[in-house]
């Protein structure tokens, strides 16, 4: 049996159990926890309707500010698949270590990052850190894409590596042209927070926000700006090996414009994450009808000397996994952590690992990343 518990009952954890259940490879128990034992209920019974009878979805409380009975029922499972807020990644590692389980999370936080990676020294069980979609599937797929251009045009050095990713409305109004699909929190924080990017060889932070670009993806016309997150751990992995590199949230044109708008008007004194939340709030929608697209390109020089260019996009929309409608932003984002925790209960992983550390073949040729972004 393979025994998972997933930490967090909400979206992305609700979508991480419908989609682990649904996997062929998988055959065990689910376990919900929640501060709030109804909501933890809930998402076990959503799992319960929605997977194999062989499937078994349980739930428990758990107060993460005091998890002790957490570090008991942890015994009895392999892995922990963590859709908490980022600032209890580090509790939840330690249980993970102390109870001989993998770990796997989502949080862009970098101190809490830092934290889980020191307690995973030395464990006999893999912990896996930004395992969502970005940071986590764009980092895996520029991997793919650096290591094909590396290979076939025979050099060890890259001029530029590009990751962008959106998570759209697959409508949009003026003067904003976009919908929340997401965390607003989670939009405020990567628009204020700086990004880090490789220039000229050397790591750098860069202002979010700070360099508006149009492309045309797919046959359709978007803008990229630079936010926080998303670039994971490869300007450490490629050190010397990319000149330049970087990670992009793309939107429709016109939204970087009056995001701009916003921010110049808030007061520099205020908590500009949560001013730009509020605004946001009481202007952009909320919207069910969501998609995403993936972006990813390596250019450099041939062995010839000749300019050569890789590039790979996937745009996906909501799917049906079983019975149930998924959005895209719940596929995207807890598809690539399932994955991974296949590829962990099949054994010999430990320590600490980044995207750039994972099999990136046979990451995305694995049967849920296959069935939610399509082949390679």
């Amino acid at each position: 049996m393979q025994n998972v518990i997933i930490a967090g009952s909400g979206g992305i954890g609700s979508a991480a159990g419908i989609i682990l259940g649904n996997a062929p490879e998988f055959k065990g128990k689910l376990l919900f926890f929640d501060r709030f034992l109804e909501v933890a209920e809930d998402s076990a019974n959503l799992v319960n309707q929605h997977t194999p009878e062989s499937i078994q979805a349980q739930a428990e409380s758990v107060d993460m500010n005091a998890p002790a009975n957490l570090k008991t029922i942890a015994q009895d499972y392999q892995l922990i698949l963590d859709c908490l807020p980022g600032r209890f990644a580090p509790v939840l590692a330690q249980i993970a270590k102390d109870s001989g389980c993998h770990y796997i999370n989502l949080t862009e936080y970098v101190k809490e990052t830092e934290d889980v990676m020191k307690i995973a020294e030395g464990a006999d069980t893999a912990f896996v850190l930004q395992a969502g979609l970005a940071p986590g599937f764009i980092n895996i797929l520029a991997m793919k894409l650096f290591n094909t251009f590396c290979s076939e045009y025979n050099v060890d050095k890259v001029e530029d590596v590009k990751m962008k990713v959106g998570a759209l409305s697959e409508h949009a109004e003026p003067p904003y042209y976009y919908a929340f699909t997401w965390s607003p929190i989670g939009v405020a924080t990567e628009y204020i927070k700086d990004a880090y990017a490789v220039r000229d060889y050397k790591l750098v932070t860069i202002p979010s926000l700070s360099d508006r670009e149009e492309y045309i993806i797919d046959g359709e016309r978007y803008e990229d700006n630079f936010t926080s997150g998303g670039a994971a751990d490869l300007p450490d992995a490629l050190a010397g090996r990319v000149k330049n590199l970087d990670y992009k949230t793309l939107r429709y044109v016109g939204h970087y414009d009056w995001v701009k708008e916003q921010v110049d008007d808030l007061n520099a004194s205020d908590n500009l994450i949560d001013a730009l939340e509020d605004r946001m709030l009481n202007t952009i929608p909320r919207v069910e009808n969501d998609k995403v697209v993936v972006y990813a390109s390596v250019t450099g020089l041939d062995d010839q000397g000749i300019k050569r260019s890789l590039a790979k996009s996937y745009t996906v929309y909501p799917s049906v996994v079983g019975g149930m409608t998924l959005r895209a932003i719940q596929t995207t984002t807890a598809g690539p952590m399932c994955q991974i925790a296949l590829m962990l209960l099949a054994g010999g992983e430990k320590g600490p690992i980044f995207q750039s550390q994972i099999d990136p073949d046979r990451f995305l040729n694995g049967s849920i990343v296959r069935g939610i972004y399509g082949a390679y």
